[in-house]
């Protein structure tokens, strides 16, 4: 993962927003959380992300919208936004599905991004990445913990002092199934909580969700990050909703739900004091 990025006052591209646009912005015990919402990029954004990555962005790229959280008195930041999350999918083709499916997604790419075919090569076309988010320069890395995420006082009644949830980009995958990452964020009066979510449905093929949730305690000035990637085949998820009589097709398209059933691939859990 990058250890720089850009500051919330920066385009993730790295060019002039078409759209000016004032985030939103929320300051909290020496915290401040910023997410932006704009609508899907143009054709021009669009050339010059492409030629950037080195892929074809997904058919739905939202380019300008991002999540930002930055402590004031150590120069702390982290943010999320597509254009770093799209430069960890694999470039290589090595991890790309195989399956007929990628050959009908490369032909209607082709078709429309018909002045830069020449961008468009093997890669991992379901946008698939282990994106965690992208730390602003000169922050304090994270380190491995042991620490979790106390979920019990998550649980707590607390009054939600702001919240936004940020879709980042989405494709449909040749009309085969959907892949998308999306940011949602909600803060407390003592903490803060924000998932970072992968989600993709292949269908007869597999299920994939990659969760980046990071928790901030306000008091301690303690931010915990824990990752955890989940995959299961696309017939043993059918079979495993299906023993419990649930509603199949409705089970499939809920992420919530499917996190309860596809099994845990990976994870890490680390951990970062900014003290007082």
């Amino acid at each position: 993962m990058a250890n720089s990025g850009p500051s919330p006052s920066q385009h993730p591209m790295g060019v002039d927003s078409p759209m000016p646009s004032k985030p939103k912005t929320f300051v909290h015990k020496g915290f401040r959380i910023t997410t932006q919402k704009l609508p899907i990029l143009k054709a021009g954004p669009i050339d010059d992300m492409t030629n950037k990555l080195g892929i074809a962005p997904p058919e739905m790229i939202f380019g300008d919208n991002y999540v930002a959280i930055e402590h004031g008195a150590s120069g702390w930041g982290i943010s999320f936004n597509a254009f770093d999350a799209l430069d960890r999918v694999d470039k290589t083709g090595a991890a790309m599905l195989k399956v007929a499916h990628s050959k009908e997604w490369q032909k209607s790419r082709e078709h429309t991004h018909e002045g830069i075919k020449e961008v468009i090569k093997p890669f991992d076309w379901s946008y698939s990445t282990d994106f965690k988010g992208t730390l602003h320069s000169g922050a304090a890395p994270f380190a491995p913990s042991s620490n979790q995420i106390p979920i019990e006082l998550l649980k707590r009644p607390d009054p939600i002092r702001f919240y936004d949830d940020v879709v980042l980009y989405e494709d449909e995958l040749a009309d085969n199934g959907i892949s998308m990452l999306s940011c949602k964020i909600r803060v407390m009066e003592d903490r803060l909580l924000l998932l970072s979510r992968f989600f993709m449905r292949l269908d007869n093929v597999v299920f994939r969700l990659r969760d980046t949730r990071m928790y901030v305690d306000f008091n301690k000035a303690e931010i915990i990050r824990d990752y955890q990637a989940r995959e299961m085949n696309y017939e043993d998820v059918r079979r495993a909703l299906a023993s419990v009589r649930e509603d199949v097709p409705a089970a499939m398209r809920d992420p919530n739900r499917l996190a309860q059933v596809l099994p845990l691939v990976e994870s890490t859990l680390e951990r970062v004091s900014l003290g007082k």
